[in-house]
């Protein structure tokens, strides 16, 4: 229950922050870095060497692009049956896609399996989520925005000085290997961070504001999302006879809320950007409850 609390709360603190205009603008841009460039490196590097090589560690990056592919061919044909703009359609292409596996993820997966679940967390997000917003999200922004200077080359060079990814990179070749207790130490006072670092970020990004000509692609997004993504999961594990924490890791990532970089990605693009954080913003609150269902579904 202190896990949930705690979730709550330090979204509250940054909501109520942004209101009393406490922070600067820069605040969420600021905290989003810090746990980027320290923290969820340090949680990656002290996690995945817990790893053992097996089918397992291959299950979240299976799933996490399946349930990415899928959903991204429904929102085209949903746009298209509803007749969205290219700016709605190419909004519902990143944060109806691309999940909050790392900001979300691990604090609301650590609530309800724990410590164990955070590698398979950590390989859903890098090997999955991140290497999607690189190269889908990149490609997505670049296309509906009519901006033709993106190149692989620029894609490629993003992916590979990632720090999380470089993290992953190095923690990979780490695996098996027990770190000295004063290297542990450090890594988990950073790691430890990324949680309310995050979560209150969240709270100072949270958009609640949206006209009535923005609820159809919205509902659209957040059903895709939040309930269709976790059934595309289920049917994968099923059709495998997968049924092990690696499985229930990558399902509830399936079903975290849109991803807030995706959001922000969205609104720089010029691609809806008021639907996009409102997007983001619901999505979060609502995630809370489709997660806690689906864990009592499946956990």
């Amino acid at each position: 229950m202190e896990n949930f609390i705690l979730i709550l709360l330090a979204i509250a603190i940054g909501y109520f922050i942004r209101r009393l205009n406490i922070f600067s603008k820069d605040a969420p841009t600021i905290l989003n870095q810090f746990a980027i460039y320290i923290s969820l490196p340090a949680m990656i590097l002290l996690q995945v060497p817990k790893l053992t090589f097996s089918v397992d560690l291959i299950i979240p990056i299976i799933i996490a692009w399946f349930v990415m592919g899928i959903s991204a061919i429904l929102i085209l044909i949903l746009s298209k049956f509803f007749n969205f703009s290219r700016e709605v359609t190419g909004s519902l292409m990143l944060v109806a896609i691309l999940t909050n596996s790392s900001f979300l993820g691990i604090p609301i997966i650590n609530a309800y399996m724990g410590e164990s679940a955070m590698p398979y967390v950590l390989v859903y997000d890098q090997l999955g989520t991140f290497i999607a917003l690189a190269t889908y999200g990149t490609f997505i922004a670049s296309y509906y925005s009519n901006n033709s200077k993106i190149t692989f080359k620029i894609i490629t060079l993003k992916v590979l000085t990632f720090p999380p990814f470089l993290s992953l990179i190095i923690a990979l070749f780490l695996i098996g290997v027990e770190f000295n207790p004063m290297i542990s130490k450090i890594l988990t006072s950073f790691a430890n961070t990324i949680i309310p670092i995050a979560l209150v970020a969240v709270g100072l990004q949270l958009q609640f504001k949206m006209p009535k000509e923005d609820i159809k692609p919205f509902s659209v997004a957040l059903i895709v999302k939040l309930i269709i993504a976790p059934i595309i999961a289920i049917a994968i594990c099923k059709i495998f006879s997968w049924n092990n924490e690696a499985a229930i890791v990558s399902i509830m990532e399936a079903a975290m809320a849109p991803m807030i970089t995706a959001g922000a990605i969205a609104s720089m693009a010029g691609l809806a950007p008021r639907l996009s954080s409102a997007i983001v913003g619901y999505g979060i609150i609502i995630s809370f409850l489709t997660t806690g269902i689906l864990y009592k579904l499946i956990g």
